[in-house]
C-alpha cells in the first residue's frame, strides 16, 4: 500500500514537471492585464513527432484505489491539464530494468497539472470526481508511443 502525498515540484522532478502558477519566470502580457507563467514543462516529442492537444474524459475512481496497470510513452512526453478543479490522482514509478519500480502517488492541488517526461512509468488518468475532463498534450506520430505493464501484484493507494 502507498499513501498519496501532495504534489510538489521537488518531489515530482525525477518524473516530470508540475504545471502551476508559482515560482519561475513570470511575464506581464496583454498590456499588463495577464501574467504568463513562462515555459513550465520540458516537452519532448522526439524525431518524427509533433505536439498534439487532445481532450480526455475519464470516469472517476475513488480512494482507496487499486492499481494494477502502469504505462509509459517511449517516444515523447505527456502533459495532463485538468479542465476543472476536481481532485485527481497521479501515480508514477521509476524504471527498474525496463519495468516499473516502486510507485509513488501524488494528489495535485486545485489548478495543478503535470508533464510526464518521456519513458516515465505512470498510472492511467485517475480523476477522483466528475467531470474527469483533461486537456492532454502529447506526441502525435506514425509510430506507437505506448508501452503497458500489467503488474504481477497490484497495489493500493490511500490518502
Amino acid at each position: 500500500m502507498i499513501r498519496a502525498r501532495p504534489l510538489t515540484a521537488g518531489a515530482f522532478a525525477p518524473f516530470g514537471d508540475v504545471l502551476e502558477c508559482g515560482p519561475g519566470e513570470v511575464r506581464a502580457i496583454n498590456a499588463g492585464m495577464c501574467d504568463r507563467f513562462h515555459d513550465r514543462a520540458r516537452m519532448d516529442f522526439g524525431p518524427g513527432g509533433r505536439a498534439g492537444i487532445s481532450l480526455f474524459r475519464a470516469k472517476p475512481r475513488a480512494l482507496p484505489y487499486r492499481c494494477d496497470l502502469l504505462e509509459r510513452h517511449p517516444e515523447g512526453s505527456q502533459a495532463f491539464i485538468p479542465m476543472s478543479e476536481a481532485p485527481w490522482l497521479v501515480i508514477v514509478a521509476p524504471d527498474d530494468g525496463g519495468r516499473p519500480g516502486v510507485p509513488l502517488a501524488f494528489l495535485p492541488a486545485p489548478g495543478q497539472g503535470v508533464n510526464l517526461l518521456r519513458n516515465t512509468w505512470h498510472g492511467v488518468l485517475t480523476p477522483l470526481a466528475e467531470p474527469g475532463l483533461f486537456a492532454v498534450i502529447d506526441r502525435i506520430g506514425d509510430t506507437a508511443n505506448l508501452e503497458e505493464c500489467f503488474l504481477d501484484e497490484a497495489f493500493t493507494v490511500t490518502s
